[in-house]
């Protein structure tokens, strides 16, 4: 599968929004070592040190600043990208911080959404209407497995299960998932869509005509990532490793709270590979959740663990709550439908995880070359 994905996306014109980030960042390598052509919009990295500046990811993309609420400037680099697959990773992703702006984690998150949608409807419909052929094929939004009601009971979440997150990060996220609903059934059905006020029927004598310009659409709910050139703050890794390079005890928070902590080249390759089906066939359009198999869920204090045991160099961690704001203490994800549509498995286990990325950051710690670093670590990944 991953060999027939670097093919597919050799010169594939792709627009990312939220490629400044540490998802986005590996997003925009992976492309780039498959020969994509990537289009990203977001603002400014949001992290100093950031992985995007570290591993020079500039030389990836055609990079556009912008917020994702500024419709006009989204809109008008999208239509200059003119592309065909579209992934939507922008959001305020820190549950912390949406305690502290929740307006600004829902104007992000929700209307972000509204409008980077409203791109491939206006894009379309522009170029349906001037019958070139021109058309987005491919729209994967990315949200996360928060977006379900948490009622931390031990069996995993299926895509069917109730939508309603409880922190207004995890909520707005929820929201974000039922735009895109609204979006698929009112506008990019097939069926019930009307433009010009005309039915779609009749747009076409042999039906082909108006369903070229539909795109697919899915959304892809992972759950918590790792790997290197996190620097969030309120990340467990990324914590880890302020500590241990400051020489100090690493401080757990919360060491019962049970994550499916995977690495960030998991859920990248599973988009990547909803992207390109879902372009070749819009049968497989859905929802669908990414994550690790049940006995890679870890909690917390056992993630600390394997980082201590792959860091060495006398590192250890303590248990300090700091009495923060709620955060689900289990939850885990049932990924049966990914495989069994796609045949798709987790490449690597927690440990191994957690081993690339403890490599990663010694590597960045001792002013290696982690671009090139993270070259190998997608090659080993998937090829």
């Amino acid at each position: 599968m991953n060999r027939y994905m670097f093919d597919f996306y050799k010169n594939k014109s792709i627009f990312i929004t939220g490629h400044t980030g540490f998802k986005g960042s590996w997003m925009c390598r992976a492309l780039a070592e498959m020969g994509a052509k990537v289009t990203g919009y977001s603002l400014v990295p949001p992290t100093v040190p950031s992985l995007y500046d570290e591993a020079g990811i500039d030389r990836d993309v055609k990079s556009v600043i912008g917020d994702i609420r500024d419709y006009d400037t989204l809109n008008k680099a999208f239509f200059e990208a003119e592309p065909e697959i579209v992934i939507h990773m922008a959001a305020q992703p820190i549950v912390r911080d949406s305690y502290k702006n929740p307006r600004y984690t829902y104007e992000t998150n929700v209307m972000g959404t509204v409008n980077i949608l409203e791109c491939v409807r206006e894009y379309n419909d522009a170029h349906r209407k001037a019958g070139d052929g021109k058309a987005i094929k491919s729209f994967l939004n990315v949200t996360t497995d928060k977006v379900y009601l948490n009622r931390e009971w031990e069996r995993g979440y299926k895509e069917d299960d109730e939508l309603d997150g409880y922190d207004p990060y995890s909520n707005s996220k929820s929201c974000s998932e039922l735009v895109t609903h609204a979006y698929m059934r009112s506008f990019f059905s097939g069926v019930i869509v009307r433009l010009d006020n005309v039915c779609t029927e009749e747009l076409s004598s042999d039906g082909n005509l108006f369903i070229n310009y539909i795109p697919a659409i899915s959304t892809a709910r992972a759950g918590n990532v790792i790997g290197g050139g996190d620097f969030a703050n309120d990340r467990i890794i990324p914590d880890c490793v302020r500590a241990v390079i400051k020489g100090d005890d690493i401080i757990i928070r919360n060491p019962l709270s049970f994550r499916p902590f995977q690495h960030v080249l998991e859920p990248v390759f599973a988009y990547l590979m909803i992207s390109m089906k879902q372009y070749e066939d819009r049968d497989f359009e859905g929802y669908y959740n990414v994550g690790p198999d049940v006995e890679d869920c870890i909690n917390a204090g056992q993630m600390a663990d394997l980082f201590v045991k792959f860091w060495g160099e006398g590192s250890k961690w303590i248990n300090k709550s700091d009495n923060g704001p709620h955060e689900a203490n289990f939850l885990h994800l049932d990924c049966t439908k990914l495989k069994k549509t796609f045949g798709w498995a987790p490449v690597w286990n927690v440990e191994i995880a957690v081993q690339k990325t403890v490599e990663w950051y010694k590597v960045w710690r001792d002013k290696g070359d982690v671009r090139a670093f993270m070259t190998e670590q997608i090659k080993d990944f998937g090829m």
